[in-house]
């Protein structure tokens, strides 16, 4: 049973490289802001309404933290077991779902409108997460997770292989970015949109692997950034402003939460939690407040660090 740590600095805190320290603040501790979920994804924070949501996809759900009052409510029952969730350049909510197969936005007026579905004339996977550039294209994952079985999702054979693809904004026209990764799950931009990392989660062992970004559009130079070793399995990242990469991770004790690794990939340092980390973000005013989806709860962090800029 998970507890919070009565004291300073929090142990679960751990300082894997000198380069950590200037991030970690030796009195603010891991906090547990909800429970219940079953498996929870893709947090995503509304600095406007100083709130979050985040997915729970087998409950087919999304689910909404609000940080004055600090309540819980569902934000949108039915969500297509939605799973990663970001926002466009006008705010507007970005969502990953597993049983449409699609990527949808949500309109201001609270209707969706299905972004992509189909490449070529066949069915998406499950779109798993999902980025925004600054030149307002989209793009995302689309692994065979959600259509493995009827929990988070609806089992089914996949149509095309595991791609990367990017929305185009202009022309609405889908294009792969990245056809050489088996299983792709998170992704993110460094804070200069030079590079884009990606979780690939269907090799032995899993890895992050990076592109450079050429021409704004396109991947090249692909590169392993990190080696999860024997059992690790990275997940949803976000960068901060300095380059460093915050990945969820897992299974296991000895694993369970966050790790951070810097711009040369060495990792330097740990935030443990009592499950699989599947994805996070940065929020709050200053945006240095580290949300953490963890299996069935939802965890925050104080952090000295900030997110790289985006919606």
């Amino acid at each position: 049973m998970w507890q919070p740590s009565e004291s300073y600095p929090d142990p679960a805190i751990e300082v894997l490289d000198p380069r950590f320290l200037k991030y970690r603040i030796g009195n603010a501790a891991v906090e547990r802001l909800a429970t219940g979920a079953r498996y929870g994804e893709g947090p995503v924070w509304f600095g406007d309404g100083r709130y979050l949501l985040w997915s729970d996809i087998p409950n087919n759900r999304i689910m909404r933290w609000d940080e004055e009052s600090g309540a819980v409510s569902v934000y949108r029952g039915h969500s297509g077991h939605a799973n990663g969730n970001t926002r466009d350049r006008h705010g507007r909510l970005l969502t990953c779902e597993h049983g449409g197969r699609r990527v949808v936005r949500t309109e201001y007026d609270g209707t969706l409108t299905v972004l992509a579905d189909r490449y070529e004339g066949r069915r998406l996977n499950s779109p798993n997460d999902i980025v925004v550039k600054s030149d307002h294209s989209i793009w995302f994952t689309d692994p065979v997770f959600g259509i493995l079985n009827n929990y988070e999702g609806y089992k089914s054979e996949p149509e095309l292989p595991t791609h990367v693809y990017r929305l185009d904004p202009g022309t609405g026209r889908l294009e792969v970015v990245a056809s050489d990764i088996l299983n792709p799950n998170g992704l993110c931009f460094s804070p200069d949109e030079s590079l884009l990392y990606i979780a690939e989660n269907g090799c032995q062992p899993n890895r992050i692997r990076v592109y450079e970004v050429r021409d704004g559009r396109t991947l090249a130079q692909a590169r392993t950034f990190v080696d999860a070793g024997e059992q690790g399995i990275p997940d949803g990242m976000r960068c901060d402003t300095d380059g460093n990469v915050w990945a969820g991770w897992g299974p296991g004790p000895a694993l369970n939460g966050v790790m951070v690794f810097a711009p040369d990939g060495v990792p330097i340092g740990r935030i443990a939690l009592p499950d699989r980390c599947a994805n996070l973000c940065f929020g709050g005013a200053r945006r240095n407040r580290l949300f953490m989806a963890a299996g069935q709860c939802l965890y925050a962090l104080y952090v000295d660090a900030a997110g790289a800029a985006r919606p």
